[in-house]
């Protein structure tokens, strides 16, 4: 996940502590998905996911100046994953469920407004949604044989 990094870090010239956050978020999200969709999980990787989860990110100094904010576009985010796996779970992956699971991007959206404002967000908004790096293409390849 170097790439995430140094792109918050490089490109979006996020503060330390904001993209301490969205990297734990990231890995935290991925854990759960794996365990939703019964893959395996590594022991290391869930015992840093539940660190981050209950410890690191509620404690995260990013994380405690936009608490209100913060937890509203998690809240969003959940809603539009747990929307996409019931499509995908029902046997309606499509175009809308692979949208709706990209939740991640708009978080990253926010953090970056948060600490550049909303008109370097608006110029730099479609750099952020690039990041997104599964294409509809090998979405849809996951559920061909399910």
């Amino acid at each position: 996940m170097n790439w995430m990094r140094r792109n918050l870090e490089e490109v979006f010239s996020l503060p330390a502590p904001a993209v301490d956050w969205l990297m734990a978020l990231y890995d935290v999200i991925q854990v759960f998905d794996d365990v939703a969709d019964g893959d395996a999980v590594d022991r290391p990787d869930l015992d840093k996911a539940i660190l981050d989860s209950l410890v690191r990110m509620p404690a995260n100094q990013f994380y405690l100046t936009y608490p209100a904010a913060l937890s509203s576009a998690l809240q969003t985010m959940i809603l539009k994953w747990q929307a996409s796996d019931k499509l995908e779970r029902d046997g309606n992956a499509g175009p809308k469920a692979y949208m709706w699971r990209a939740g991640f991007y708009d978080v990253v959206l926010l953090v970056v407004s948060l600490c550049h404002g909303p008109e370097a967000t608006q110029e730099a908004a479609h750099l952020v949604l690039e990041l997104y790096g599964e294409s509809l293409e090998d979405y849809m390849k996951e559920f061909e044989n399910a």
